[in-house]
C-alpha cells in the first residue's frame, strides 16, 4: 500500500494512508519529501511549500488557506490552515456538460414487496406510528402484548417508532412532525400500519386523516386512546387485524429502476473523500443508470460545494431550487447568530478533515456525477427518477429520517468513526477504512477501504451492487439486526 495519496494533479497536499513519523521520507510525483512532523493516518501534509494566505488544494479545489508559512513535508491541519467561506452568496446558471453514464441497463432485478397505487417495498413489517410522544409508552404495550398473544411468522418485523412531538408546537414545527409521520405511514416497506393517537394533542387523528389523503384502508388503523375502555385491548385487536391482513403477502422479481436509495455520511474521516463517498457516488450513477433514484441530502455539507451540484442542474429552474436550498439553509444559521462554518465536527478534525470546504467536497461526492433532476422540501417525496437534492441538516438522526421518510427503501451511509446508528428503513453502513470494518464488524456492513489497499472501483462498486440487492431482497443489516430504528424529526421553533 502506498504511503500518501494525492487525489487531484493540482492539488498541493496529500492524505497519509498510515501514521508516519516525523523524518521518515514518502515519495510522491517521483520526488521525496521528509515529513516534518508526525502525521496521524487520514491527515494531510503538504506537498509544495505554501505561503501565508495562499489556497490549500484538495479535489482539485480550494478547501481553505494558510494561515502561516507551511513547509513542504509539513502537517497541514486547524493549526495552520483556516476556511475561505463567508455568508450568502450569489450564483449564475452555468450548466456543466455532463459525461455520459457508461453504464447499461442490466435488467437486473430484486425480490420486493407490490403494493397498492404501485408503490414497492423491501420489507414487510407492522408498525405503530404515535402521533404524539404521549403514547409511546401505550404503544410499546400493545406491542408487548401483541407478542405474547400472536405467535409471529410471515412478516419482517414489528416496530414502534418513538418521538417527542405531535404537541405544544406551532407552524412549520407542527407541519414537518405531522408530514414526516405521514411519509412513514404510507412508506411502502410497511405491510400493516397502526396510527396510535392519544386524543387532546394538536396532531390528533382526524386532522391527520383528511391530511393522508389517499392510503390503503386494509393496511392502515386508526385508535384514540382516550376514546377507549381498554386501549391496549383494543391496539392489540388492531395489530392482529393488519398482521391477518399482510402475513400472506409474497416477495416477488422487481426491476431494479424501482428502487430509491439514501446517500448519507456520518463521522467522517480522512479517507471518506477517498474510499467509501466517491464509492457511493459510483453506485448513485449505477442506480440512475438502470432507472432507478438516489436522494443527497445534508445541506450545510453542500456548503463549499454546492456550485459543482448547481453546475449540474438539469435546467435553470432546478438550478434555482438548488441556489433557495443552499442559500435559505444559510439564512437559518444567521437567524440564529450562529456560524455558518461551525462545521466540521470535533471527530471530524480528529479524523483529518480540517474545514467545511473540505468535509463539502468529500461529502457531495456521494451524489455522482449525474444530472440533478429535482430539489425536495423537507417532508417531500420523490417524483423524479434520477439524482434528487433534498432539504434537511447534517444531523445523522434528522438528515436519516427525512431521507427514508423521502421514499428511499434503504441508505447508504458512509463513515470513518463508526456508528451504531439506524433510522426506519435498512441503513447500510460503509466504513472508509478496514481498521473500522475489522473493529466495528456489529456495526459495518461493508468495507470500502480496500480502495486504498488491493481493489479497485470498479471491483468494489460491483460487490456493493450485490450486496444492495441481497438487502433489498430480505437480506438483514447490522441496524435491524441489533434493532435500532430510530426517527429524529426537524424541530426548528418554540415549543408552548
Amino acid at each position: 500500500m502506498k504511503d500518501v495519496i494525492k487525489i487531484n494533479s493540482s492539488d498541493n497536499v496529500a492524505v497519509v494512508l498510515r501514521n508516519i513519523k516525523k523524518g521518515e521520507e514518502i515519495v510522491e510525483d517521483g520526488r521525496k519529501i521528509t515529513l516534518l512532523d508526525d502525521v496521524p493516518r487520514g491527515h494531510k501534509i503538504a506537498l509544495r511549500n505554501i505561503k501565508e494566505g495562499q489556497n490549500v488544494i484538495k479535489y482539485g479545489y480550494p478547501i481553505g488557506h494558510a494561515l502561516s508559512n507551511i513547509s513542504e513535508g509539513a502537517w497541514v491541519h486547524t493549526h495552520n490552515m483556516s476556511t475561505n467561506l463567508s455568508g450568502i452568496l450569489n450564483y449564475v446558471y452555468n450548466k456543466k456538460q455532463i459525461e455520459g453514464n457508461k453504464q447499461k441497463n442490466r435488467n437486473i432485478t430484486f425480490k420486493g414487496y407490490r403494493r397498492k397505487y404501485g408503490k414497492v417495498g423491501i420489507r414487510n413489517e407492522l408498525w405503530i406510528v404515535p402521533t404524539v410522544g404521549c403514547v409511546n409508552g401505550l404503544g410499546e404495550k400493545i406491542i408487548n402484548r401483541f407478542k405474547d398473544e400472536v405467535k409471529i411468522d410471515g412478516i419482517d418485523g414489528i416496530e414502534i417508532f418513538k418521538h417527542s412531538y405531535g404537541c405544544s408546537q406551532l407552524g412549520d414545527d407542527h407541519a414537518n412532525t405531522r408530514t414526516i409521520l405521514m411519509d412513514i405511514v404510507k412508506h411502502p416497506n410497511a405491510g400493516g400500519v397502526l396510527v396510535l393517537g392519544l386524543g387532546c394533542e394538536n396532531n390528533n387523528i382526524p386532522a391527520f386523516k383528511e391530511n393522508l389523503s389517499e392510503y390503503d384502508e386494509d393496511r392502515v388503523r386508526f385508535l384514540v386512546a382516550q376514546d377507549a375502555e381498554d386501549e391496549i385491548y383494543e391496539g392489540v385487536k388492531l395489530l392482529k387485524e393488519l398482521y391477518y391482513n399482510m402475513k400472506e403477502d409474497k416477495r416477488e422479481d422487481v426491476d431494479l429502476s424501482e428502487l430509491t436509495v439514501g446517500l448519507k455520511c456520518g463521522g467522517s474521516d480522512g479517507f471518506s473523500g477517498i474510499t467509501a463517498n466517491p464509492l457511493v457516488g459510483a453506485f448513485a450513477d449505477f442506480i440512475i443508470s438502470q432507472g432507478g433514484s438516489a436522494v443527497l441530502t445534508e445541506v450545510p455539507e453542500m456548503f463549499g460545494a454546492e456550485q459543482m451540484l448547481m453546475e449540474r442542474a438539469h435546467d435553470e429552474d432546478v438550478f434555482k431550487k438548488t441556489v433557495n436550498l443552499i442559500n435559505d439553509f444559510k439564512q437559518y444559521f444567521m437567524k440564529y447568530d450562529q456560524p455558518i462554518y461551525e462545521n466540521p465536527s470535533p471527530g471530524n478534525k480528529a479524523g483529518g478533515i480540517t474545514t467545511l470546504e473540505e468535509k463539502s467536497l468529500g461529502c457531495v461526492q456521494k451524489g455522482g456525477k449525474s444530472e440533478v433532476v429535482d430539489v425536495l422540501k423537507y417532508g417531500d417525496t420523490v417524483k423524479k427518477k434520477g439524482l434528487n437534492l433534498l432539504n434537511a441538516p447534517g444531523n445523522d438522526l434528522v438528515s436519516s429520517t427525512a431521507l427514508a421518510a423521502s421514499g428511499c427503501h434503504l441508505i447508504l451511509f458512509t463513515t470513518g468513526r463508526g456508528t451504531p446508528y439506524g433510522t426506519f428503513v435498512p441503513t447500510i453502513k460503509i466504513s472508509t477504512n478496514t481498521q473500522l470494518y475489522q473493529l466495528k464488524q456489529n456495526w459495518i456492513d461493508f468495507n470500502a477501504g480496500t480502495l486504498v489497499e488491493d481493489k479497485n472501483i470498479d471491483e468494489v462498486l460491483e460487490e456493493l451492487v450485490r450486496y444492495v440487492i441481497r438487502v433489498a431482497s430480505g437480506e438483514l443489516v447490522n441496524n435491524e439486526k441489533n434493532n435500532f430504528k430510530e426517527i429524529a424529526i426537524f424541530k426548528n421553533g418554540v415549543t408552548l
